[in-house]
């Protein structure tokens, strides 16, 4: 579940990223949607890592997570807030190019703490 979860996540920022890239044009819905992937996700990811899963099936999270639980979880209210934010404040292309990377830093921030450094 916990990497479904965040395989989605992972979808929803790759479309808003080809717009912020401008590969892709901007569709406020795509965004929308999006965001609601992000809020829905950041509800359930806290309770996706219970004591019993810090090993096993190929597990890309570091054990800092179970040390920095409290903070771990709390990154997880704040991205959900983030999004919800976001939602209410795009409205069209200029205010998706500065909210979206408010968004985003929620990720970028979490992976760099708890997350195995991918393999270049």
């Amino acid at each position: 579940t916990r990497k479904d979860t965040m395989k989605g996540v992972g979808g929803a920022a790759g479309v808003a990223g080809k717009m912020m890239k401008g590969e892709e044009k901007f569709d406020l819905a795509k965004v929308q949607a999006s965001l609601k992937v992000y809020q829905d996700a950041a509800g359930k990811m806290k309770n996706l890592f219970p004591d019993n899963s810090k090993t096993g099936g190929e597990t890309t999270v570091l054990p800092k997570i179970w040390e920095s639980k409290a903070d771990f979880d709390a990154r997880f209210v704040k991205f959900a807030a983030d999004a919800k934010t976001a939602e209410g404040t795009i409205k069209d292309e200029a205010s998706f190019k500065t909210e979206w990377p408010k968004v985003m830093g929620n990720c970028g921030g979490c992976h760099k703490e708890y997350r195995v450094p991918p393999k270049q």
